[in-house]
């Protein structure tokens, strides 16, 4: 890291450069009689164009692009969790598709054309904002930068400086017009012809290296402004490999020097991923930040193909806010539209059927009868969603242009929805107790433990033991990794390829974001010995109740059900001392750790490098770690930042030494 670069990050961290933004609450024009929905989004959007300010953080800002309005103007309609088509974008710059619209308007219907107008009202207005940039760095001299506006992203890029500029500028523009968790997608590849051809100008790998460390840093003063559910919660992440190039490399380095939340690394592995590349991005992980997130290719490819992604598009996966598998350019599927909360489910079955069961099978049976009912209501609620347009975000989204559609009336060419799966290791440890103690072993009565469950253990404090004790998953006991296997066996089937009404499909996972909390809060006492109101496990990890032998038995346990099935994604969670990282045999232990995940059949891996005694620090002298970063769900935030329940979880979860 040279000079530029440290005063960059040391002025970042100051946080001094928040006070140049406007609180001023901007006013949102009013929607005209008989104007459509849709023109009405691209009027919001250029009416927040004309209230933006330029301004510059820094001497050392060479990219710019920062949000200035703290609430611009919307139209209150999010649309996110996509990947635009980057690749085109760079290749033909806004007037490509200015140009590309103009083709289409001559022969368009009406529908067509109001889609055309709203998309051309919003391509003026982003050359409109890149002019106001572009002046203010000539106010400023800023010469580069303003040479560089003057050909990008009006315009194609040529090199690996203008292609980072137009990567942020999108995800600027797009945040402006109030689009949410924006990913990168596959920055190592559609960036690395630019990156080649400024290498083939004479430009040093010293030289590249600064230019994604500024890149990377740009994306990190706006972070606290793209957040949705916690701070840190932005969207912004990017997708290396499977195979690293010069480029990833680069990115690696970069990330491994500033040791700052975004963006947030994904790494695309497959069997063929050699131990080396694992122990290389071992040492990202070794810096506390929560990533890479790992992604398996011959569980993820498959996969998708099953649900009807076309074998190009299924290979060129990108990764979305969090974990979601979501297609690059050419998709606008909603992957967190719904959740299926596996506890619930076993509460109503253990309050409805529980005193009638003759035998634990005929239990399962009414359980996998209350799974399918309640998937059902979830997607028959959302039968009728319709987003509002977005024609904006539509434009850069492969084939809108083409179709004369806006994302909201199926301009891409995937629609699909996807359900998360939350608290499955809750779940199955609660089914895995009552066949144990109740039916196998009868050493407690249904009229014991229903009362229990409704006192929330008040009074019943052996048996709360008595249940704590009984299998666990994450220690490889078929007992209850069976029961786990047949709960996601019965959601997949049930879920994967229903029909969405919007011309897509369902998609079953088993993520569970912020549900992992919030859905626990709806969850009375459960037979695992888990109190009412309690979160469940994060995603695809053990209950915060099982006591675990070790990482290998959670991995064994994780890795014998199908992932193949789950196409929606959710990452298996792990929290890893960070004394295990203090020298290069600790590293290879756990490089060798995640690559047997992946080799016995995993679909996605999170690891977080902690310490809980300074978590706990961190939360009695906030002051003194401000830049303490943590990994949350499905990304990675400042654990000063976040609510206190998020942090407790944090603390609360398992952390495995040597």
């Amino acid at each position: 890291m040279n000079e530029r670069i440290k005063n960059r990050l040391n002025y970042l961290q100051s946080r001094e450069y928040r006070l140049l933004r406007s609180d001023k609450k901007s006013e949102t024009p009013e929607r005209e009689k008989g104007e459509s929905a849709m023109i009405y989004s691209a009027r919001v959007f250029a009416c927040a164009v004309e209230n933006e300010e330029a301004v510059f953080y820094g001497e050392d800002d060479s990219i710019g692009f920062h949000l200035h309005q703290i609430h611009p103007p919307t139209d209150g309609n999010g649309f996110g969790n996509v990947v635009v088509d980057y690749k085109r974008v760079l290749k033909i710059g806004l007037d490509g598709y200015f140009a590309e619209i103009g083709k289409r308007v001559q022969d368009a219907d009406s529908k067509k054309n109001e889609f055309y107008s709203a998309a051309r009202i919003c391509l003026f207005a982003l050359k409109s904002l890149v002019k106001k940039w572009r002046d203010k760095a000539k106010e400023e001299g800023r010469n580069r930068l303003h040479d560089a506006l003057l050909l990008v992203p009006e315009g194609g890029a040529s090199d690996f400086y203008q292609a980072t500029i137009t990567c942020k500028f999108m995800q600027y523009a797009l945040r402006l017009g109030g689009c949410t968790h924006i990913t990168l997608g596959r920055f190592d590849r559609y960036c690395l012809p630019y990156y080649l051809a400024s290498k083939e100008n004479g430009k040093t790998k010293e030289e590249l290296l600064e230019e994604t460390e500024n890149f990377f840093l740009s994306l990190n003063f706006d972070s606290d402004l793209y957040s949705v559910v916690q701070t840190g919660d932005n969207g912004q992440s990017l997708v290396l490999g499977p195979e690293l190039n010069e480029l990833s490399e680069i990115c690696l380095s970069a990330s491994e020097e500033l040791r700052l939340i975004d963006p947030k690394i994904n790494v695309r592995v497959n069997k063929d991923t050699s131990l080396t590349l694992y122990e290389r991005c071992t040492k990202l992980t070794k810096q506390g930040l929560g990533f890479p997130q790992y992604s398996n290719d011959d569980i993820v490819v498959p996969g998708l193909i099953a649900l009807g992604y076309e074998k190009e598009d299924a290979e060129n996966y990108a990764v979305a806010a969090c974990w979601e598998f979501i297609t690059s350019g050419v998709g606008a599927d909603i992957p967190n539209i719904a959740t299926m909360n596996y506890p619930k489910v076993v509460e109503t079955a253990v309050k409805k059927h529980l005193w009638f069961a003759g035998s634990f099978g005929g239990f399962m049976k009414k359980v996998e009868k209350e799974l399918k009912k309640y998937a059902a209501a979830k997607m028959k609620a959302k039968k009728k969603y319709h987003p509002a347009p977005k024609p904006l975000l539509s434009v850069f989204i492969t084939p809108c242009i083409e179709r004369g559609k806006d994302l909201s009336c199926g301009g891409a060419k995937y629609n699909n929805f996807g359900m998360h799966g939350a608290g499955l290791s809750t779940a199955a440890d609660a089914l895995a107790a009552i066949e144990k103690v109740v039916f196998e072993e009868k050493t407690v009565s249904k009229k014991e433990l229903l009362s229990a469950l409704k006192k929330n253990f008040v009074g019943y404090e052996g048996l709360r033991k008595t249940l704590l004790a009984c299998p666990k998953m994450g220690n490889n006991d078929d007992y209850v990794d069976e029961i786990a296997g047949r709960l996601t066996s019965v959601f997949s089937a049930y879920v994967n390829g229903s029909p969405n009404g919007r011309d897509g499909v369902w998609r079953a996972g088993t993520g569970s974001a912020q549900e992992y909390v919030f859905s626990g809060r709806k969850v009375g006492a459960t037979a695992d010995g888990r109190k009412a109101g309690e979160p469940f496990g994060c995603s695809y990890s053990p209950s915060l109740q099982a006591v675990i032998n070790g990482p290998l038995s959670v991995i064994q346990s994780f890795t014998k059900i199908d992932l193949k099935t789950l196409p929606n994604g959710g990452p298996f969670t792990i929290e890893i001392h960070d004394n295990v990282f203090r020298n290069e045999e600790g590293e290879k232990k756990v490089a060798a750790l995640i690559r047997s995940y992946f080799l016995l059949g995993g679909h996605q891996m999170q690891i977080n490098a902690i310490n809980r005694d300074r978590l706990l620090e961190a939360q009695k002298n906030p002051e003194k770690h401000p830049n303490l970063i943590v990994r949350v769900w499905g990304w990675s935030g400042y654990f000063n930042e976040l609510d206190p329940e998020f942090q407790d979880h944090i603390i609360k979860r398992c952390e495995y030494g040597e």
